[in-house]
Parts: C-alpha cells; structure tokens; sequence
C-alpha cells in the first residue's frame, strides 16, 4: 500500500492476490484514510468484480470508477 500527496490519490496494489485479500486491503486503506479521500484498488482476482462493489456499498462508501485494466481490473473509491 502506498499513499501519494495528499492530494492524490491512495494507491492499493492487490495484483496477484485472491479474494479476500484485495477487500480487506482497501478496507485498511479506507480505516487510515481522511473523510473524503479516493482509494485506487489494483486487483486481478475475478471475485473483486463482487467483493469490492458488496463492501463498498456495507462500508458506505463510494466507488467512483471501475474499470478493467491489464487483465485486471481498477477500482477508483471514496470515503465517505
């Protein structure tokens, strides 16, 4: 996990990781993050597909793009 300025974006790099890994990653970075700040997710688990859209919705936040990239797929999230 890496953060950038604070005015960039969280970067969580799951690649290579199965569920529930990628989840609980971004739950990490969520907990240490400020209200407001945005969580990249990397991941390249199909379950990510589900997983990190159910807990976003439980955790109240918000995912502001999903894409699917190199394989994989990137997650753009926002703490509420």
């Amino acid at each position: 996990m890496t953060s950038l300025h604070p005015s960039e974006d969280i970067l969580v790099d799951a690649r290579g990781h199965r569920c529930p890994v990628p989840t609980l990653r971004l739950r990490k970075a969520l907990e240490a993050a400020a209200p407001g700040a945005r969580v990249r997710l990397l991941a390249d688990d199909p379950m990510a597909r589900i997983d990190v859209p159910h807990f976003a919705a439980e955790a109240g936040a918000r995912i502001l793009t999903r894409q699917e990239v190199d394989g994989g797929f990137s997650f753009l999230v926002e703490k509420p």
